[in-house]
């Protein structure tokens, strides 16, 4: 693979004209478009990694640690880093599915965030680029002081066994990026790699579903990586982790979230934080869960049951200006009065593994939850973690 430089461009120049257009038809039609489709195309199908791991096993026969997290763009990389070394659930992690990760943008200091965690933790990655971002991002991050470098943002696996055969997995976008305040090109992308552990490798998939989306469309999402998988060749044990987004909502659009807000309202608050939002393969989501099922995939013993992995509360000031990117003002005083009753808060359950020829080693799976610099969460998520083993593949 080539490493993250091959990601460099000189597309910034295009940015000022390119943020004038409101929809990706009306720029896929534009002179502009022209000039830019060949690079954009270079950009987008081009996975990165570097090897930074020296790591030798002991044994083959040991069992594996995975950890998923969103780092949320990784802003916080000098806690994010720590964690990922020093936690006592997460540390020794043989295998990382994190997205979210940014690459020359203002917002986290214009790094190369998949290199800087590599080279730190002492891993091998793969980076597949999702977006080329027109603006700095979505709320407080659109005003963030000084000017992105490259504007990439997109996802990686890490592993510190070598990764062979990585590949991206284009995903269709569940909204235009184009529409709305954040402006961006490209589509969300999984990253596929066979992890070249000794006597027993696997496939891994570090994948994340689109947030602006229906729960049908991430259905969709996840069938595309499915039917992928099934091609692979060698046929091996694979583990998928991520930030799935199963919040339970239709968020293509903000007018169905808000009646979809309002729908479980009525449903009673109380029972949809309770019932729902930590197991939306109960209700709202259950189709993508059971198309898992189908495939041969198991995800109820890969998971904590009913431990969410996002947490709202009606003050969190980043999230706020978030959201109301996209949903009016008025919405929040609803939210507000609708959750008076839990303290203001809600969690969700929106990261995930799934597994085939997989199985679950002590410890349990588990969330790690309350991950802070001092006062400050490093992420919106919270990381998951799971020791596995690997068990013989039946064709």
């Amino acid at each position: 693979m080539p490493g993250p430089e091959a990601l460099e461009h000189g597309l910034d120049v295009y940015f000022p004209r390119l943020r004038i257009f409101n929809s990706t038809r009306s720029l896929r039609s534009s002179s502009i478009y022209e000039e830019i489709q060949e690079e954009l195309h270079r950009i987008m199908s081009t996975v990165v990694g570097e090897e930074f791991s020296e790591h030798v096993p002991d044994s083959v026969s040991q069992s594996l640690r995975a950890t998923a997290w969103n780092i949320e763009r990784g802003t916080a990389l000098e806690g994010i880093s720590q964690v990922l070394a020093t936690h006592p659930r997460i540390k020794g992690s043989d295998v990382l599915f994190l997205t979210e990760l940014d690459f020359g943008m203002a917002r986290s200091n214009n790094l190369c965030v998949p290199r800087e965690l590599a080279r730190r933790l002492g891993l091998n990655y793969a980076y597949s680029n999702c977006y080329i971002s027109l603006v700095k991002g979505s709320g407080l991050e659109y005003d963030v002081v000084g000017k992105n470098k490259w504007s990439l943002h997109g996802n990686a696996l890490f592993s510190r066994y070598p990764l062979r055969n990585v590949q991206a997995i284009a995903l269709p976008n569940g909204k235009d990026k184009m529409q709305g305040k954040e402006k961006r090109l490209g589509f969300q992308q999984a990253v596929a790699a066979l992890v070249d552990y000794p006597g027993a490798p696997f496939w891994a998939v570090t994948l994340h579903l689109d947030a602006h989306s229906s729960q049908r469309h991430r259905l969709r999402q996840m069938k595309l990586v499915l039917d992928h998988l099934e091609m692979l060749q060698p046929s091996l044990p694979i583990l998928i982790g991520g930030d799935w987004n199963t919040s339970t909502y239709n968020a293509k659009r903000a007018t169905w979230a808000i009646l979809g807000y309002v729908r479980r309202v009525l449903m009673g608050v109380r029972n949809v934080i309770d019932n729902h939002y930590p197991y939306p393969d109960r209700w709202f989501e259950r189709k993508l869960f059971r198309e898992l099922r189908k495939r041969g995939y198991d995800y109820e013993s890969l998971n904590q049951p009913g431990e969410c992995t996002l947490h709202y509360n009606v003050d969190d000031v980043a999230l706020n200006t978030n959201m109301g990117d996209w949903v009016p003002g008025w919405c929040f005083w609803f939210i507000r009065w609708a959750l008076q009753k839990s303290g203001g808060s809600c969690s969700m359950k929106l990261d995930w593994f799934a597994g085939r020829d997989v199985e679950v080693v002590h410890p349990e799976p588990t969330v790690i939850s309350n991950i802070r610099n001092k006062s400050n969460p490093l992420s919106d998520h919270d990381p998951i973690v799971l020791d596995f083993e690997l068990l013989s593949h039946s064709d």
